[in-house]
């Protein structure tokens, strides 16, 4: 699937625009991830772009999640890897692959850099950099929907925290008039 087919399929099931955001933010964090790890760019993105592709149909039904947008990707013949990275981010499968790890990680991290670059008096993203979002981080209170816990995995491929931190925050960056911050 191409990106511009990925972006129409994203409008057509997703109507808020903050989650929207919210997809087209893991969407560049991957993108970048996969550029850090000399993976493929445009397969990460997609993962990223599409992971909530079900998530107003399934918001009343969770377990739901993500097993209805791998059911629609599948449909339409979507790569076998972002359907499973798909799964794996909602723990509706195993985390096999690099990319599975890397999208785990990123869903909660875009939450956080978003939270981190709101609170800051010019609420743009460009006015934070690493060390307010790792002091952010370390505030249990902060962006309560951000599970570190998760956000810690990016162990998993390979990434220390400040540099998971580091490389998401740049991507944002880079699409800041995107997401308006």
């Amino acid at each position: 699937m191409e990106r511009e087919a990925a972006l129409a399929l994203v409008k057509k099931h997703v109507k808020n625009k903050n989650l929207v955001k919210h997809m087209l933010a893991a969407e560049a964090i991957m993108r970048r991830l996969a550029r850090q790890l000399g993976e493929d760019e445009d397969l990460w993105g997609l993962a990223g772009l599409l992971h909530d592709v079900d998530y107003e149909e399934t918001m009343d039904n969770p377990e739901q999640h993500a097993v209805i947008g791998a059911e629609l990707l599948r449909s339409l013949d979507v790569d076998a890897a972002i359907v499973q990275a798909v799964l794996a981010h909602a723990e509706k499968g195993p985390r096999t692959s690099l990319m599975d790890k890397a999208l785990y990680a990123t869903d909660p991290l875009t939450g956080l850099l978003v939270a981190a670059a709101l609170i800051h008096p010019d609420r743009k993203l460009n006015a934070i950099d690493t060390e307010f979002v790792m002091n952010r981080f370390r505030e249990k209170s902060f962006a309560r929907g951000a599970d570190r816990g998760i956000i810690k995995t990016c162990s998993d491929i390979g990434l220390e925290l400040e540099e998971f931190i580091t490389l998401g925050l740049e991507a944002l960056q880079g699409i800041s008039k995107e997401l308006g911050l």
